[in-house]
């Protein structure tokens, strides 16, 4: 089984060779999310405010698999500041607390951008296709 990449752009993913996100099967990998604008830039703000930016890079790189966060049944949020945690965890509920995934949340000393409060993985599962009813 080949695996399936997709990119959202990042001048991470070029500068240090990774896909946003990698699908095989019915399993979506999503890397660690930082939270960067379209331009490079970081979201300015607060931890609430970038979890939220994270959160939307990595629906849409599910989206490109055709999985929402609905799908998504695994995430580790990684933070510089503790207390930054019930801002992002406040996020994090309202973008997946539908599905309730497995959730890890952690603190680190740093993260790949100076700026950067706080950093979002994912992995989701989508149903397989069932064959063609012709080939069935």
């Amino acid at each position: 089984m080949n695996p399936d990449r997709a990119f959202t752009g990042s001048p991470w993913e070029a500068r240090f060779g990774f896909a946003r996100a990698v699908r095989i099967g019915d399993r979506i990998i999503v890397a660690g999310t930082g939270p960067v604008e379209d331009n490079g830039t970081t979201t300015p703000g607060d931890a609430a405010a970038q979890a939220a930016r994270c959160c939307e890079l990595i629906c849409r790189a599910l989206a490109r698999f055709g999985a929402g966060p609905e799908h998504v049944v695994r995430t580790r949020m990684l933070l510089t500041d503790p207390e930054d945690q019930e801002a992002v965890g406040a996020v994090h509920a309202r973008v997946f607390g539908a599905a309730q995934p497995a959730a890890t949340m952690a603190g680190v000393a740093w993260l790949c951008g100076p700026d950067w409060k706080v950093e979002i993985e994912a992995e989701a599962i989508i149903p397989s296709q069932p064959p063609p009813a012709d080939a069935r």
